[in-house]
């Protein structure tokens, strides 16, 4: 069996693509699961779509065909061309896979390094998947060593201390556009994480804001926990505010984009668009008083907190570098374990057999029965010591075929590989 990402992010695929394979829709995200399901290869399957990733993480039999079904699963729910996919995809297969995996979740491959949400992301997935039955015991064991990873990482470096996530470098560049943004009122559109941290950004530059949501008892919510600089509206006065206000912020879960041309009216300020969702919620014209700055915009500031973080991103690295050993380490361990039992047994149920043979026989004595058996056990233990600690270290298929005949034993394979995750 084995462990494959296909991946789709900021490095490798453009805003315009990355959107159309959002599936932060539910009944997009289950019906691709269950497309992917239906390939009789892929044993089980997660996806974590964010806006400025789309991972496919599955255990496979074989990682080309799951590939290539993935590939084209995606192809017929977002009509983006197999080819195009494929051009763009960077594709891992296990340990390739499992680093990728404990680098995203411990924010080592986001757009910001160091943000915090990728986390909860990737544990909102991994629920997804797991509650539709899309992913068992494989998955959720590559899962929870990324968790416990990405928890080192933070503890062993600076790499999460004040956080950098796309929302607030969109608010460092209004920033840099104004110098002083205390005492500015600013729109937030949306009432979910990255409004919220994007409206928390600008409460601690003393900027005022106005949240706007569709569902007003959110908007509500998110306003009281910002404070007395914080209020709400209902999304369907955007028109109104989009045409009164220089700083507009907007990261709803919309389908299509919220803001077009047919609702902005010619003003004589400047008007800046932040535009931090995905799909885009913003589809307007520039021109010299209206400036759009999405997702992909924000690289150059980005890029600069990235050398800061530098130095701390090695130390994470070889964390994860770590990490990824101890997890192939893991699985070594429980895929020999039916193995060594099946020795053990085999070994006991000979040595018994034997001191039974020796009673009747005379060689020894009935009532030094349990004494023989103890001294057996004790060679046999002995002897199975060095193969139990080299089947832990390194076995594969052909490794247990031999074992299976030379000593005729049945190994009981188990494909579930559980244990004490926590």
């Amino acid at each position: 069996m084995n462990y494959v990402s296909v991946s789709f992010t900021h490095k490798n695929t453009g805003i315009e693509v990355r959107e159309k394979l959002s599936f932060s829709d539910p009944e997009k995200k289950r019906e691709i699961l269950r497309l992917i399901g239906a390939n009789e290869n892929i044993i089980e399957s997660m996806v974590l779509s964010t806006c400025n990733r789309v991972e496919i993480f599955a255990y496979a039999i074989n990682p080309s065909i799951a590939t290539k079904h993935i590939l084209n699963s995606i192809s017929i729910i977002t009509l983006v061309p197999y080819d195009a996919l494929e051009l763009r995809a960077d594709v891992y297969e296990n340990e390739g896979a499992i680093h990728h995996l404990f680098s995203v979740a411990s924010s080592l491959d986001s757009l910001v390094v160091g943000e915090t949400q990728i986390a909860g992301q990737l544990k909102e997935a991994f629920k997804f998947a797991y509650d539709n039955g899309d992913c068992g015991n494989n998955i959720s064991s590559a899962v929870h060593f990324a968790f416990k990873c990405a928890a080192e990482v933070r503890a062993s470096t600076q790499i999460s201390k004040n956080p950098v996530s796309v929302s607030s470098v969109a608010v460092a560049k209004a920033k840099e556009i104004y110098g002083n943004i205390g005492g500015m009122t600013a729109i937030v559109i949306g009432a979910g994480e990255m409004s919220r941290i994007a409206a928390q950004h600008l409460i601690n530059a003393e900027v005022n804001v106005i949240v706007l949501n569709r569902d007003l008892q959110k908007a509500k919510s998110l306003a009281e926990s910002l404070g007395d600089l914080a209020s709400f509206d209902s999304i369907e006065k955007l028109s109104e505010y989009v045409n009164r206000y220089r700083l507009i912020f907007s990261a709803t879960g919309a389908l299509s984009a919220i803001i077009t041309d047919e609702i902005l009216e010619p003003k004589d300020f400047h008007r800046y668009f932040f535009d931090i969702a995905v799909p885009r919620d913003i589809d307007i014209s520039e021109n010299e008083f209206i400036h759009v700055y999405a997702v992909d915009d924000l690289e150059e500031i980005v890029r600069t907190n990235l050398a800061l973080r530098e130095e701390q991103a090695s130390v994470a690295y070889a964390i994860v570098g770590r990490s990824t050993t101890a997890f192939f380490k893991w699985l070594l361990s429980k895929s020999s374990t039916p193995a060594i039992k099946a020795l053990r047994q085999k070994a006991k149920d000979i040595a018994l057999n034997e001191i039974d043979k020796a009673i009747k026989k005379g060689y020894i004595r009935n009532c030094d029965k349990n004494e023989a058996k103890k001294l057996v056990h004790q060679v046999f233990k002995a002897f199975l010591h060095t193969p139990s600690v080299r089947l832990k270290e390194k076995n594969s298929e052909d490794v247990l075929s031999n074992l299976e005949y030379l000593f005729d034993i049945k190994i009981q394979k188990d494909e579930n590989l559980e244990g004490d995750l926590k």
